[in-house]
């Protein structure tokens, strides 16, 4: 299973590929869910380590677009991932119900050679099946982050496994969310997906603000092989 951990500084990257760590996701302000980290954070992460980056693209709390002011800083820094080359974006963003296509549009088209994951913010969405025909309009987006519904991590695994029948084959399951070792190996034994997203898990006393861990990310890989 590919394990991607959040990363918000060159030495949470750099102990995460230590752990063992597939890919990385690269945030600031992870006790506010992640924001848009800055270009230079990302380069030298970049020189650090040779995984994938995916990096947030999101300025404020929530799951809207924001001021005007906002969204120009989005798309700017989309341009800017996208000249540095990172494996891809993650954003999303809603409109009352429904997907905001009008916004993840235009960030997208300021980074048109980069994929994007669509993150929390389709769990917020109250028809999964619709979200998931939406984003396939959007053919940068290849993975959805979700927890997977409410529960314990084997019921998740059944709601991820419907999700799936409506994702495939454009659009990958990211499960995340409180993925602990518990979570990772439920998700081990669930045969549709084959990724998981780590967050606080990875860090010393599972803290926002404490450092990630070799070890900490070394015991989840291990947990799911």
């Amino acid at each position: 299973m590919t394990i991607e951990v959040i990363v918000t500084s060159v030495e949470d990257a750099i102990a995460a590929a230590r752990g063992g760590a597939h890919r990385l996701e690269v945030v600031r302000e992870l006790d506010r869910g992640g924001l848009t980290p800055p270009a230079t954070l990302v380069c030298e992460i970049q020189r650090a380590v040779p995984l994938p980056l995916r990096v947030m693209v999101r300025e404020s709390d929530g799951f809207g677009r924001g001021t005007p002011d906002e969204g120009l800083r989005m798309a700017d820094a989309a341009a800017a991932f996208d000249a540095l080359g990172v494996d891809g974006v993650v954003v999303g963003w809603t409109r009352g119900s429904q997907i905001d296509d009008d916004m993840l549009a235009r960030v997208l088209e300021a980074a048109p050679s980069l994929r994007a994951t669509f993150h929390h913010a389709f769990d917020a969405l109250p028809d999964p099946a619709a979200a998931f025909d939406a984003l396939k309009r959007h053919r940068q987006i290849d993975r959805v982050l979700t927890r997977g519904g409410p529960g314990a991590w084997p019921s998740r695994c059944v709601t991820l496994t419907r999700y799936a029948r409506w994702a495939r084959p454009e659009i990958a399951l990211l499960p995340g969310g409180g993925v602990d070792i518990e979570a990772l190996r439920a998700l081990a034994g669930c045969a549709a997906v084959t990724e998981a997203h780590v967050g606080r898990a990875a860090r010393v006393r599972q803290a926002a603000d404490a450092p990630v861990s070799a070890d900490l990310v070394r015991g989840l890989v291990r947990a799911c092989s």
